[in-house]
């Protein structure tokens, strides 16, 4: 059997008719599906991916020292961690989801447990290393069976539900207890709304062992098309995860490790992003319950999880006669077949757009 066999369809192939429809509306395509930043890379960040784009020689694959040592201090400042955790440079974040449990050792008789909804990457992570997949939100409802690895995700792709303090101590006791790795995938961290999000690492009480957090850069500082996150916690873990990417090449390149420099060790460009988007989720959320949606959790992150109480391909359609793409909710899992993810990166203009079409009869 190939790989590409064992997984499943690729969500936005799937999703391809619809945009097609959209794309015949009068006015075009309002894309709020997949979630692309449409805002400009900050100029400082562009400054100094110029600045390093002489450099012939390969980069490190730990990153470098300026690196490290900026992308350390944001994980104590805004994770709230102690000393004591490691950091490493990823490509992206979905890279590093896609194989972290091959890069782990995780393979055959090992189980990985996900959200009930999910980023679809997740399950993909687990099909590649060939690996047992348990969607679940509750651990009572995994049994004494061991679980290799369970991941967590806060602020929520695709909902915006944000797990609670006492909810993630919960987990790590449970993970320590049954030698459980915990992944907390945080990348929507610094987009909060209607409650603060918080880190796994601010619950370890110092103490790393077998938790990693995943960061990324692509929606905090519209760094999509560079290909920069990280990952920070154990650090044992990260030191395996380190001798296996020197050997496979996973290298973040140089001039992308000072842009994601510059991009960590400002703020400011960070704080107007947030401004933008919570303009956008301002106008799209009430547009959408005028026009008979229920929005639920959405309290953080760059989505609306809306329903109608109806099968998702249907609002996805009627969506598309309007000329509006969005995702479907059952790319994330079979509790969201009746639920859309509408994201809030369209620019200004697309979103006042879209709310017009919402209120057309």
């Amino acid at each position: 059997m190939s790989v590409s066999a064992r997984l499943p369809d690729f969500p936005w192939d799937v999703l391809a008719p619809y945009l097609e429809k959209a794309r015949a509306h009068p006015g075009g395509v309002i894309e709020l599906s997949m979630g692309t930043p449409v805002d400009p890379v900050p100029a400082t960040v562009q400054a100094a991916l110029a600045a390093a784009g002489d450099v012939p020689g390969y980069p490190l694959t730990t990153g470098s020292a300026v690196l490290r040592a900026t992308v350390t201090d944001w994980v104590r400042e805004r994770c709230g961690a102690a000393d004591g955790f490691d950091v490493l440079p990823t490509i992206g974040s979905k890279e590093l989801v896609a194989w972290l449990p091959t890069l782990l050792g995780l393979g055959p008789g090992d189980t990985i447990v996900i959200p009930e909804l999910a980023y679809p990457t997740y399950e993909v992570g687990a099909r590649l290393a060939g690996c047992e997949l348990v969607r679940s939100d509750s651990l009572t409802a995994l049994g004494p069976a061991r679980v290799a690895m369970i991941w967590l995700n806060s602020p929520s792709n695709p909902t915006g539900r944000v797990l609670p303090e006492a909810h993630l101590r919960k987990v790590l006791d449970w993970a320590r207890a049954s030698g459980t790795i915990v992944v907390s995938d945080e990348c929507y961290l610094e987009l909060g709304w209607d409650t603060e999000p918080v880190s796994i690492l601010s619950v370890c009480d110092g103490d790393y062992t077998g938790v990693l957090a995943v960061h990324s850069l692509s929606k905090r500082s519209n760094l999509a098309g560079y290909r920069g996150g990280f990952v920070a916690g154990d650090p044992a873990l990260v030191k395996e995860l380190l001798a296996v990417r020197k050997h496979a090449g996973m290298i973040v390149p140089g001039p992308v490790q000072a842009a994601m420099t510059a991009a960590l060790a400002d703020t400011e460009h960070v704080t107007a992003q947030r401004g933008l988007y919570s303009a956008r989720r301002d106008l799209l959320k009430p547009a959408l319950e005028a026009a008979g949606f229920r929005i639920e959790h959405s309290e953080a992150g760059l989505y609306l999880w809306a329903t109608r109480g109806e099968d998702c391909w249907v609002t996805v359609d009627w969506l598309a006669s309007r000329g509006i793409v969005v995702s479907p909710g059952a790319f994330y899992g079979p509790a969201g077949a009746e639920y859309v993810r509408v994201a809030l990166t369209g620019s200004d203009q697309a979103v006042a757009a879209a709310v017009e079409r919402l209120r057309a009869p």
